[in-house]
């Protein structure tokens, strides 16, 4: 998803970390819904964290076909109430 982001970025002008800059203060979560004959789901949930060199990546905490992928990371979406 970030690599998305930087494409169309880079058609408005705006720098590679400008763009993640923005994207870490404005998205915390991506919810992944796939599509198939029996209609959309979610298949994963990814949170966004930036590595040392301040670039985003997405850290997946849940996938529909094993369940929770990052125990810790999991928890620290439910203890910040971002999941009821």
């Amino acid at each position: 998803m970030p690599a998305r982001l930087e494409a169309l970025a880079a058609l408005g002008g705006m720098d590679r970390d400008a763009l993640h800059s923005q994207l870490a203060a404005a998205v915390h979560a991506i919810v992944h819904v796939s599509r198939g004959p029996d209609g959309r789901r979610v298949s994963e949930i990814a949170l966004l964290r930036r590595d040392g060199a301040g670039r985003c990546g997405a850290v997946p905490v849940w996938r529909a076909c094993d369940g929770i992928a990052d125990t810790s990371e999991f928890q620290r979406l439910v203890a910040a109430g971002s999941l009821a």
